[in-house]
């Protein structure tokens, strides 16, 4: 068994950054955040690489909608960032209503560099019933 203790506290500029990046549609420096090995497992996603992470969420993001985030709560400890948010999803097709799903995320650092994110685990939605 493993005990961690957790501060709520606001977000920190490196995860701010990266959602200003996909909000953006940039893709740049904020995905620096991610080891250069990192995983990802968003949804169903299984992606391996910081690069292979930010393409693939730009080819995510291409495909017709953009995003605004939103941070409701934040929860820190040295290897372990919970994330809970709001993410507003407005689609190109004007047919198709806007969505704010609820987002979690798990961010576990890099043992060896607590700085860079080494494998993200989130999930959002769902979009509607």
């Amino acid at each position: 068994m493993t005990t961690m203790t957790f501060t709520r506290t606001a977000a920190p500029q490196w995860l701010l950054d990266m959602w200003k990046e996909i909000d953006d549609k940039t893709f740049g420096k904020g995905f620096d955040c991610f080891a250069e090995d990192a995983v990802c497992n968003l949804g169903v996603a299984d992606w391996h690489g910081r690069e292979a992470i930010r393409n693939n969420l730009r080819q995510f993001i291409d495909r017709g909608f953009t995003a605004l985030h939103e941070v409701v709560e934040y929860w820190d400890s040295p290897l372990l960032k919970i994330f809970h948010g709001k993410v507003a999803m407005s689609f190109d097709d004007p047919t198709v209503a806007a969505v704010r799903p609820t987002m979690t995320h798990f961010f576990y650092m890099d043992e060896k560099d607590p700085t860079k994110v080494k494998h993200w685990i989130g999930a959002v939605g769902p979009t509607g019933f």
